[in-house]
């Protein structure tokens, strides 16, 4: 009896001593993915790396083909068994679409696949954008601010590479009134499809007063002279200069804001200033925790003789020994003490106190003051680079 008491205990230690072997090796093996993950997608809005370590098998799925080929190494390096059953999308039910392009005015891009998801961005008609993967009607994209998200199968028209390329080298147009339409024909009967500012479009001829143009997924119409221009004209004409970064975001006073919106029709605050970056030429990044990482620092303690029209003001919480910095807020520096944002609408506030449209609000949880314009950044790209002419 004395032998057999010896030995359970004996088996329940060395149960135990294995059974944390197998947690610090499950830490260990958990540490070189984290790793992996903070080098190459730190930031989960613009970079897929969702990968396990189950049961001796690394499973998962991720646009980062380098982020997988790095973990392997890694792993390997400790001396890491494992079977390899990650996804490296695009998936291979997509049949090579692996691009699409938008074919909606404004197409809302949803944080899970389904309509009652949280609007995460929007993206406007000519959009081309990355296809990573399908669940039921909606595709996993990634749009040029490298965004990634869920869009419906109805905003989009998906293409192969040859067709993309097509599309690339085909003559646009770009829509510059606020809001239009695009007409079955030149007498204007009936709407093909309503248009916003900076949608693009393949121009298929002139037709008297009309563009006569081509959607992404083949529908046509007519669309009135003065209310678009030539893409390639426009973009090399684009001027950011004080007066038109003014006119432009004033020509939007009064939108409502929309959580997630990016266009005329409805914006969150850095929905808005990319926005007006983006009818001016440039595509910046997405949310304002983004954007503050963006070109040179010009202020942090409110001396606004320092700011330039077109700086972009960002507010939030500052870190704390317990906290680390939070930015909720952004809008863009119009002078004279003012900036234009999207708070409940598009509106102008001012830190002058004897101005009625005073914001003590806004200027108690101001943080710093960034300038883009003009500052060269691998995340600042030209809106002629993603449409390739």
């Amino acid at each position: 009896m004395k032998i057999k008491t010896i030995w359970f205990a004996y088996m329940a230690v060395i149960i135990s001593l294995a059974s944390c072997s197998t947690e610090e090796d499950h830490s260990a093996i958990q540490g070189i993915i984290n790793e992996v993950t903070n080098d190459f997608a730190p930031d989960k809005r613009i970079a897929l790396f969702d990968i396990q370590f189950e049961n001796g098998q690394l499973k998962g799925e991720t646009n980062l083909p380098k982020a997988v080929e790095s973990l392997k190494e890694r792993l390997k390096a400790n001396s890491v068994s494992f079977e390899d059953k990650v996804k490296v999308l695009p998936d291979e039910s997509l049949e090579g679409k692996h691009f699409a392009v938008v074919t909606l005015s404004v197409a809302n891009i949803r944080s899970q696949p389904r309509h009652s998801a949280e609007l995460s961005t929007q993206a406007t008609l000519g959009t081309p954008l990355k296809v990573w993967k399908k669940e039921n009607s909606w595709y996993l994209i990634q749009t040029p601010d490298q965004y990634i998200s869920w869009i419906d199968a109805a905003g989009i028209e998906l293409m192969d590479e040859q067709g993309i390329e097509a599309w690339y080298r085909s003559e646009k147009m770009i829509y510059t009134d606020q809001v239009g339409y695009v007409y079955d024909s030149p007498d204007e009967a009936l709407p093909v499809s309503e248009l916003v500012a900076g949608n693009i479009l393949e121009l298929r001829e002139e037709k008297g007063m009309h563009y006569h143009v081509e959607l992404p997924d083949g529908r046509n119409g007519f669309v009135r002279k003065d209310e678009m221009e030539p893409f390639a004209e426009w973009s090399e004409t684009k001027d950011i200069s004080a007066n038109n970064l003014i006119t432009v975001a004033k020509n939007m006073m009064g939108a409502p804001y929309l959580w997630g919106g990016t266009s005329i029709k409805g914006m969150d605050c850095s929905g808005f200033t990319k926005t007006i970056f983006f009818l001016h030429g440039q595509v910046i990044p997405r949310d304002a925790s983004q954007q503050i990482r963006e070109g040179e620092e010009v202020d942090t303690e409110k001396n606004w003789e320092n700011l330039e029209v077109g700086d972009l003001l960002f507010f939030g919480v500052p870190a704390s020994d317990s906290s680390s910095e939070r930015v909720v807020h952004v809008g863009m520096w119009i002078g004279n003490n003012s900036f234009i944002h999207s708070s409940g609408r598009v509106r102008i506030s001012s830190f002058d106190p004897a101005s009625p449209d005073y914001d003590e609000y806004e200027l108690n949880r101001y943080l710093r003051t960034k300038r883009i314009v003009g500052k060269e950044s691998e995340n600042v790209i030209g809106v002629n680079e993603i449409i390739r002419q």
